[in-house]
């Protein structure tokens, strides 16, 4: 298998991370469950390979996913250009311990 379920049907756990990813791009971190972050790993680093091609095709691609229009514009004019000699690794996970209610393993994903 070559995606994690997460205990979720196809709408629900899509919904959970166009609003993650958003959230990740707008606020530049967020703390989540480790599973939850990588599978959120793949998907910004997707985004953020869309805005360095910096077309029209990739900036529709990219507003079709993202929840927010100003997080869309902020990644394709700033975002982008931070990353432009960077072939990839845009995100980083730190692992901050265990969650105090069902001690899953919870990290902090953050933009490098």
């Amino acid at each position: 298998m070559s995606y994690r379920k997460l205990n979720r049907n196809i709408g629900k756990r899509r919904a959970l991370f166009r609003s993650m990813a958003t959230a990740l791009l707008k606020n530049g971190r967020i703390e989540t469950t480790e599973a939850k972050a990588k599978e959120l790993r793949s998907i910004v680093e997707k985004m953020i390979t869309l805005s360095k091609q910096g077309d029209l095709a990739a900036r529709r691609q990219a507003a079709a996913y993202l929840l927010e229009e100003n997080v869309v514009k902020e990644l394709f004019e700033n975002t982008a250009k931070k990353y432009v000699d960077r072939q990839g690794g845009y995100t980083r996970t730190v692992k901050i311990g265990f969650r105090r209610g069902d001690a899953a393993p919870m990290v902090i994903i953050e933009l490098v």
